[in-house]
């Protein structure tokens, strides 16, 4: 329950806790149409070899074995579509995301790659799973914990719904400390990406948001920590592309 009073980000500004969520949620279905594309444009299509460094990281099983999967925050189905092409046939992925919008567009996309066995798509809260305890061999989520309201909660959800022996990946952005990619990663954040989205989806502000909020998000050491506060073991991160991501992982044991 938020308490009276009680703020947090949304991007550089403070808002109401209780508000959060809807602020994002009015950004994604802003953008859900064209996410796709402009997650192309803003990383020259390196969001693709991040997400299968995730997948190689993931490693789910080519044989029978059943394998569960819970992507959260993947409304448009890009981990879970990578990770049912590298796994066998008794994989299976679970996308839950609270976007309605990204969801219909990752629903679509099942469709047309015939992976709708496979892969089903649940409105639902990362804070509060509507998933029964211990009941996932994996859980990933790809840029979306920074625009969780309660990081901690989502954290605590994630290992409640996971096997003993499974694993926990979140990738996200990171904190840029190459001495002159930072100024160049900041100048094409903020000079660029807005007036791009504008072009590209008619809405500079979500993507104005979306550069704040990879700001405000705790550095690897930090949200390590908070990895480990929700129980997990064996946590590290790796750092890719000079600090613009880190793949964060923790086992639940």
């Amino acid at each position: 329950m938020d308490r009276p009073g009680e703020t947090t980000h949304f991007g550089f500004r403070d808002v109401p806790l209780g508000d959060k969520q809807t602020l994002v949620n009015d950004v994604f279905h802003s953008v859900a149409s064209r996410y796709d594309l402009m997650n192309d444009l803003m990383s020259g299509g390196l969001h693709r070899v991040w997400k299968d460094i995730m997948i190689t990281a993931l490693d789910p099983p080519r044989g029978d074995r059943r394998f569960a999967l819970l992507d959260v925050a993947g409304g448009t189905g890009d981990i879970s579509f990578r990770a049912a092409k590298a796994a066998g046939p008794g994989f299976h992925a679970t996308v839950c995301d609270i976007n309605s919008g990204m969801l219909e567009v990752g629903r679509e996309r099942a469709a047309k790659r015939h992976l709708k066995t496979q892969v089903d798509f649940v409105e639902g809260n990362a804070e509060a799973l509507a998933f029964a305890d211990r009941s996932f061999d994996a859980y990933t989520i790809a840029f979306g914990i920074r625009n969780v309201p309660r990081i901690d909660l989502a954290l605590a959800e994630a290992y409640r719904v996971l096997k003993p022996g499974s694993r926990f990946l979140c990738l996200e952005f990171s904190t840029v400390e190459m001495p002159g990619l930072d100024r160049l990663y900041d100048l094409f954040s903020f000079k660029v990406i807005p007036p791009l989205g504008r072009m590209i989806t008619g809405d500079a502000e979500s993507y104005q948001y979306l550069v704040e909020s990879i700001r405000k998000f705790p550095r690897p050491n930090a949200f390590a920590d908070m990895i480990r506060n929700a129980g997990f073991a064996r946590v590290n991160w790796q750092i890719l592309s000079g600090g613009i991501v880190a793949l964060h992982s923790g086992w639940r044991l």
